[in-house]
């Protein structure tokens, strides 16, 4: 029998009590109310949970995510293993269960609805609806991972709406994905049954779907921020809304998780009861998670802090087993098998060149910092003379132009041996060399920015060799942090890949990049599901009138 003296935070009843809580074979057998403690006791409560995340991007596999996160508080995860998906398919989903299973920490994942994403990108793999319903039957997973295809919710396409089905005859609640879709529209993408959305980027935007009856995830990534414009929605509308962080880089993870949005949330003056809500309760009942939430006859995940102000974590229980205590993970690292899907050649410089008749005005992709949406910008294109090798002549060719930050952005397939796709991007203010990554949402193929073709070319060709990472190359310098499972992970220690990373995301910047994360932003430039303006490895794409578009305007 195990016996925690703490103040209980019991958010149900809005209270805190000190406490005996007694815990046996995992789970909280009593709780024994006292008259008073040294107010040097901690507070308990129950543990906080990710309610929308891609553990992928973490670039570590469940097992070191976990290691990670429960220094934090973290408890549990629901987890949309559709990167790896798009990869290897059901393999991957199977792979992300199993190693998660390894480690004491409560990982809820989701079947992906959008492999692939769209039919406009190469993806490794799909997923039927077939197989959808195999794996809720075989792997219990909890929800249908959220429906990015919100154009074919709306015009009910056939695969589409099959999937919808299977997760309705499982009652399975369905995630929803559908940035800026507002009025009507929003509505019939509602009544399918879709019930939340963590991509409302504007107060308004997510009032308006909290009044159709969603449930709206407040997300903070290490890309796309949207806590500052949602939270004064929290104080009316606790009751349906949850903290995400959808994609969390490793340094990021290092440094805090849910957390980090829970103090925020306090320290605005909002009540804590509802902003513990938000964090420790509303996932579990929209989902079915079996999680604890500090009551007799519950699973011990609880957490001790030493405030409820800053919510320093202090211990960090999980089926009664001490997980984290004191900033230090007590989770062991499992070693993992890599699952990969790679099949391409080396690239040359020249296949990056572009060739132009005449100088003519270019769509730029505008990237915008802390967003995953772009902007559609229609600016002049700078041209140099520059010798063709494939036909022997002298002729134009567009260029980078670093004056006005305008940039070459390429795609290179990573499942078949065919020629990159070529465009330009504004805003990553790389002054020489270029980044590079194998995490490119939603396909996971190479993606990657720079400023002449041979530095471009040496970054994805070291990629191509790792067989998946992120790289960085010039005339100087090459780095590399290798990601060998599935492109997307690493099985090795979390805090030494956070380490490597935080030393790529430093020397990125040293090249000139003035995003905040330039790796992360650079892996959402192939997101064609987020508008406007993106680049997928068939072309330039336009996600407001989902289509795709020419370089050249007309």
């Amino acid at each position: 029998m195990q016996i925690i003296k703490a103040n209980i935070v019991n958010i149900r009843e809005r209270n805190s009590k000190p406490a005996h809580i007694y815990i046996e074979n995992a789970q909280i057998v009593n709780v024994e109310y006292v008259n008073t403690f040294a107010t040097t006791e901690p507070f308990a409560l129950a543990g906080f949970i990710d309610a929308h995340v891609h553990i992928e991007s973490s670039m570590l596999i469940p097992s070191e995510f976990a290691r990670l996160a429960v220094v934090h508080g973290t408890v549990a995860t629901v987890s949309d293993p559709h990167e790896i998906a798009n990869v290897n398919g059901v393999e991957g989903v199977k792979f992300m269960i199993q190693n998660g299973k390894k480690v004491p920490f409560k990982f809820f994942f989701g079947a992906p609805s959008c492999v692939p994403a769209t039919d406009f990108e190469t993806a490794g793999a799909s997923i039927t609806a077939q197989e959808i319903a195999q794996l809720f039957e075989n792997e219990n997973l909890k929800y249908l991972a959220e429906m990015m295809n919100y154009p074919g919710v709306l015009f009910k396409d056939k695969i589409v709406m099959e999937k919808l089905e299977v997760a309705l005859k499982y009652g399975k609640p369905i995630d929803g994905h559908a940035p800026a879709l507002r009025g009507t529209q929003a509505k019939q993408y509602i009544s399918e049954g879709i019930s939340t959305d963590h991509e409302c980027f504007t107060a308004a935007e997510a009032l308006e779907k909290l009044q159709y009856g969603m449930k709206i995830l407040i997300r903070e990534g290490s890309a796309a921020k949207n806590f500052e414009a949602l939270i004064d929605l929290l104080p009316e509308h606790y009751e349906n809304m949850m903290f995400c962080s959808d994609d969390k880089h490793p340094d990021n993870l290092v440094e805090g998780h849910i957390n980090q949005l829970v103090a925020r949330a306090v320290n605005r003056g909002i009540d804590v009861f509802k902003v513990l809500q938000v964090a420790c309760l509303n996932p579990i009942e929209h989902y079915g998670l079996e999680v604890g939430q500090l009551r007799v006859g519950d699973s011990a995940d609880f957490i001790l802090v030493d405030n409820l102000q800053n919510f320093n974590v202090l211990q960090t229980y999980i089926n009664g087993n001490l997980v984290a205590e004191k900033g230090k993970s007590l989770i062991q690292s499992v070693k993992e098998t890599a699952i990969n899907h790679f099949n391409t050649s080396l690239k040359t410089p020249e296949q990056f060149q572009i060739p132009i008749s005449s100088p003519k005005t270019i769509r730029v992709i505008e990237a915008l910092d802390g967003q995953l949406i772009t902007n559609e910008l229609q600016i002049p294109a700078s041209v140099a003379v520059r010798y063709f090798v494939n036909n022997g002549n002298d002729e134009l060719e567009v260029v980078s132009d670093l004056h006005r930050d305008i940039l070459k952005i390429a795609v290179v397939n990573r499942y078949q041996d065919v020629p990159p796709v070529v465009a330009f991007i504004k805003n990553f203010g790389l002054k020489s060399g270029a980044i590079a990554s194998s995490v490119g949402h939603d396909s996971h193929n190479i993606i990657v920015v720079g400023v002449d073709d041979f530095s471009i070319c040496k970054a994805v060709n070291l990629l191509i060799q790792a067989k998946g990472g992120i790289s960085l190359a010039d005339q100087n310098q090459t780095e590399v942090l290798p990601l060998p499972v599935a492109g997307l992970m690493s099985a090795e220690d979390g805090y030494e890949v956070a380490k490597k990373y935080t030393m790529m995301d430093r020397k990125a910047k040293a090249l000139g990049s003035t995003l905040k994360s330039p790796f992360m932003t650079l892996s959402f430039m192939a997101l064609l599901v987020i508008p406007d303006l993106k680049l997928s490895d068939k072309g330039l794409f336009s996600g407001q009138t989902f289509q795709f578009v020419e370089l050249e305007v007309e």
